[in-house]
């Protein structure tokens, strides 16, 4: 439960990051329907996921990690945004739906679509991305052979010299 907790903080945050964003985009530059529409939530959305991996990586399931090496960031950040596309879609199918349904603004059109789209958000991380097995066991051996490539290389260049 208490993961779940940091999580909704943590996505609350998210959420307050991807509106402030969102609005500026909307209000401040984009005109178009689909600046509007498409464009800015695209972004804000981008900027409020790697807030959220941060989140993830550092506070939620920090304890599940087996190693925090620069690389095992990097791909698990990729993994995760991955994942965020699909709520991604799933968020801006809600939102162009409350739009054509209601005709709010867009700010609260997203406000309602990422209630939605932030549960599916939770059970993609927790299940899959920040899982302890067996995707860390993948990526800690993807780390480690690469590790050893590395160490092989640099003792093959100095039985050369």
């Amino acid at each position: 439960m208490t993961r779940y907790i940091k999580f909704v903080v943590s996505r609350l945050f998210g959420t307050l990051v991807d509106t402030i964003i969102l609005w500026l985009l909307s209000t401040y530059i984009f005109s178009s329907y689909v600046g509007v529409y498409i464009i800015s939530p695209a972004i804000s959305f981008e900027v409020a996921m790697f807030s959220n991996f941060c989140f993830s990586y550092f506070w939620i399931w920090n304890k599940r990690l087996e190693t925090k090496e620069p690389k095992s960031f990097l791909i698990r950040l990729l993994y995760f945004n991955l994942s965020s596309i699909g709520g991604f879609g799933i968020k801006m199918g809600c939102l162009l739906l409350f739009e054509w349904l209601f005709g709010l603004d867009v700010v609260y059109c997203n406000l309602l679509a990422l209630l939605i789209s932030g549960l599916a958000n939770y059970f993609l991380a927790d299940l899959m991305i920040f899982r302890k097995s067996p995707y860390i066991k993948k990526i800690k051996d993807h780390i480690l052979t690469d590790n050893v490539q590395a160490d092989i290389m640099n003792e093959e260049k100095l039985i050369d010299n």
